[in-house]
């Protein structure tokens, strides 16, 4: 069911998050290339065309689906053994198995994706893009790098993750417990769900950017400049300041919001359709 929900998600909403990343490389001392997300758009559109804006799509498309599966796997299992007599997750508890289900999916998928897809949207700004496509690429960054080279950044991958799935986590887990009152059976519509989750994804991306910048620092194609993730936030601070920690903001917002609102749906959705059909409850 995941792994379902976040193959559909990435498609609709990757635009965005090539537009995010963009601006997150774009760093204020070398000067800038963009001047927002509107020039972004359209610098990519005018030298790339439409596909300029899905350049890295492949890597999380691949990820994308065992991203979710482990994820949400990952959450179930946890939750299962924290919830109470009557089936009910408290908010803390739901905090504590989010924080797993994101280190979890960092680990097992998402750093190598997150490092692939830096890699591939950087070097379209490079005057000679070198990677022709998903495999190619990837093949490249194992040669030149070893495997290491997909694991960049592994340490602000972990902390983005975790703060995201435990953030996420822990407000879906407050909001579906405070709309359902005293019944735990209480059904959910979609579009409840959908707003909750876009509630959550909101709260997560004003509470976790500035690792999320210092990620796609350490991943791409000038991470070598940076001994950790440490001084990477150093680098930014002293050199761009604290606002540079809130680059791409809007655009993450947006497919976050869409991101995990969509997600949930899905989920909760597959999740019913599947206990109907084996009786899993």
């Amino acid at each position: 069911a995941g792994g379902l929900a976040g193959g559909i998600e990435i498609c609709i909403t990757f635009p965005t998050e090539y537009v995010k990343t963009q601006l997150q490389l774009d760093e204020k001392a070398n000067p800038p290339r963009y001047k927002g997300i509107g020039d972004c758009v359209k610098q990519t559109v005018r030298d790339h065309g439409i596909r300029g804006l899905y350049r890295g799509l492949s890597s999380l498309l691949y990820g994308s689906i065992p991203k979710a599966a482990v994820r949400f796997g990952m959450f179930e299992f946890l939750s299962n053994q924290m919830r109470d007599e009557q089936g009910r997750l408290d908010s803390t508890r739901g905090l504590i198995c989010g924080l797993g289900a994101g280190v979890a999916e960092a680990v097992a998928v998402v750093c190598p994706m997150e490092t692939v897809k830096v890699k591939f949207i950087h070097d379209q700004t490079s005057p000679n893009p070198k990677y022709r496509g998903f495999f190619h690429g990837v093949r490249e960054i194992v040669r030149e790098q070893g495997l290491k080279g997909t694991y960049q950044g592994l340490t602000a991958t972990v902390l983005k993750q975790g703060s995201n799935q435990a953030i996420r986590f822990f407000v879906m887990t407050s909001l579906k417990n405070w709309y359902k009152g005293d019944n735990p059976n209480k059904v959910m519509n979609p579009l409840v769900t959908g707003v909750f989750g876009a509630i959550a994804g909101a709260a997560s991306v004003f509470g976790n950017t500035p690792l999320d910048v210092v990620k796609t620092r350490m991943q791409g194609l000038e991470a070598h400049k940076y001994k950790n993730t440490w001084d990477c936030a150093y680098q930014i601070m002293k050199h761009e300041g604290p606002l540079a920690f809130y680059k791409g903001t809007v655009p993450r917002l947006g497919r976050v919001c869409l991101d995990v609102a969509i997600v949930f749906i899905i989920y909760d959705e597959v999740v019913k359709f599947l206990n109907k059909v084996w009786k899993t409850d």
